[in-house]
């Protein structure tokens, strides 16, 4: 499998990274973002394709890595996209749940905003190279730390995520929003970079 690794996503390709990112997530938003086809429809119309590295077997994607800066985010939309899609009173309600999860920016830490890889490409090592893609994009942007969450469910992401060298910095638990996204609770992991991070 020859896999390759670039930052940015084409034009050609924003189809395809809605639908890995509801492959990957939609378990996790499907109730509050669903029905299905509003959205990718959604994603489609707020990714970010400057925030994002993807990877390529030939010309296929299939997978990538989004990220958060203080300008943006992979899939980061507001008001006025979501109300194109769903309407005002959809966009009110969904609004307000999604207010409820944590949608800081940490200004010192390289913050992960989703990593999604095709199914049939799992087991591979292509989320691995994702995540050491992230953390060298990190350290070249003068980061020291990388964080990211993982929620309860996804015990094959946490344990990547553990042998790259992510720890644990806290768990939140999601109380009664549980019942809206579909997960009991979100750790919070970190990595601290060093210098061979930053190298090629």
């Amino acid at each position: 499998m020859n896999v390759t690794l670039h930052l940015g996503l084409p034009n050609s390709h924003r189809k395809t990274a809605a639908l890995l990112y509801w492959e990957a997530f939609g378990g996790k938003l499907g109730r509050v973002m669903g029905p299905e086809a509003k959205a990718l429809a959604y994603l489609e119309r707020v990714i970010q394709a400057d925030h994002v590295i993807i990877a390529l077997e030939g010309e296929a994607m299939i997978g990538m890595a989004g990220f958060k800066t203080p300008n943006g985010a992979f899939a980061d939309g507001g008001w006025k996209d979501m109300r194109q899609i769903y309407g005002t009173i959809g966009t009110i309600w969904r609004l307000g749940l999604l207010a409820l999860l944590n949608r800081e920016v940490d200004n010192h830490r390289f913050l992960v905003d989703g990593i999604c890889v095709s199914h049939n490409y799992r087991g591979h090592g292509v989320g691995a190279a994702l995540v050491q893609a992230l953390c060298a994009e990190a350290a070249a942007r003068g980061y020291s730390i990388v964080r990211l969450e993982v929620i309860d469910t996804n015990l094959r992401a946490r344990k990547l995520y553990e042998r790259l060298g992510f720890t644990v910095l806290r768990r939140d638990e999601l109380g009664i929003l549980r019942h809206a996204f579909g997960f009991a609770s979100a750790t919070t992991m970190i990595r601290e970079l060093d210098q061979t991070d930053g190298a090629d």
